[in-house]
């Protein structure tokens, strides 16, 4: 397998470049001097464009998005922005790269994020139907693998590659402190519905340079998708009665909030209403920070979020608590090693 030795974060203007990448962008254009391509190439830690002038170019007849190549040539500076000019170009094979190299990722990496989660439940709950339910759900080969890919949307929140693990270990130890303020909320179909309640998300979106929707997700969306998948782990499961069963599906069908936002049904039970917020309230606090990401210290504001029908703002930090953040103002608890795009 070959891997990355030199990240796009680290370039430098003159620098001499052989690495591995995925094509993002791959358009045929000309100028005076010939045809040429115009590329965009990706790793998990940033994006630039590339250029095969001509007659180079003249060599390469089918490059396309989503391709992963390695490549061969230089950092240069065209109108202040870097560009690497091409002198080689080959594809790579499945199974000779590692896509975790290449697409922006949750940091703390996704296996970190599954292993949280996994500890999580064997802390925290204590019923054999639940504690069962969860281990074979995240125990599965399958369902695993696709976890540890899986973005929680295609853009908005956290679609990114592990994006959906973050969200879940979010939403969870959310719900877990609002038990600790409201005692009387049954905590442990809490901690198992924040768990489940996007899992059908690993079978709504294709994980590709950019996440899209299977056929599967468009047709059926990702709160049936879950259930079909769930559905026969409960039905194996004896130590789980019919009543927690039809809370658990509530859980799931109800965790949009709203029939406007996709939700099958609306919430009616206090757990139902404690999942649904604390899923909105972590997806739009995602959202403000990619919003805010980058944003120079002296511009406070975020570009307009068509999502949120607003701009946001970075606010000035209590004095002494700036601890965790670094000299441009952004979080030092950044997830995605990429910063998002609407």
């Amino acid at each position: 397998m070959t891997k990355k030795t030199c990240p796009i974060s680290d370039f430098r203007t003159g620098q001499e470049v052989e690495d591995v990448f995925v094509l993002v962008q791959a358009r045929q254009a000309a100028s005076r001097n010939g045809p040429y391509w115009d590329l965009r190439l990706q790793d998990a830690t940033g994006q630039i464009e590339a250029k095969i002038w001509s007659p180079l170019s003249s060599e390469y007849t089918d490059l396309q998005a989503e391709q992963v190549v390695r490549v061969k040539g230089q950092v240069r500076t065209f109108r202040e922005q870097q560009q690497l000019v091409l002198s080689d170009l080959i594809h790579l094979r499945e199974g000779d790269f590692d896509w975790s190299e290449l697409l922006p990722s949750s940091d703390p990496p996704p296996r970190q994020l599954l292993q949280e989660l996994q500890e999580l439940c064997r802390r925290e709950l204590t019923h054999p139907g639940w504690k069962k339910l969860c281990r074979e759900v995240l125990g599965d080969k399958q369902t695993r693998e696709r976890l540890l890919a899986a973005p929680a949307a295609k853009a908005i929140h956290h679609a990114y590659r592990g994006g959906l693990l973050e969200h879940t270990l979010s939403v969870a130890r959310t719900c877990l402190a609002l038990c600790d303020q409201r005692p009387d909320l049954d905590r442990e179909i809490l901690l198992v519905g924040a768990v489940v309640h996007d899992l059908g998300k690993a079978w709504e979106l294709h994980f590709g340079v950019a996440p899209e929707y299977t056929d599967s997700g468009r047709l059926l969306g990702h709160i049936f998708l879950g259930l079909q998948v769930l559905e026969p782990i409960m039905g194996r499961i004896q130590e789980l009665d019919s009543e927690l069963l039809l809370h658990l599906r509530h859980l799931i069908l109800s965790h949009h909030g709203e029939f406007e936002y996709g939700s099958p049904k609306r919430p009616k039970t206090k757990e139902a209403f404690v999942l649904h917020f604390a899923d909105n309230l972590d997806a739009k606090l995602n959202t403000v920070d990619a919003a805010l990401e980058g944003r120079e210290e002296d511009d406070p504001w975020s570009a307009y979020q068509r999502s949120l029908e607003r701009k946001v703002y970075r606010a000035s930090s209590t004095g002494g608590s700036d601890k965790g953040r670094d000299t441009s103002g952004k979080s030092a608890s950044k997830r995605c090693l990429l910063p998002l795009k609407e």
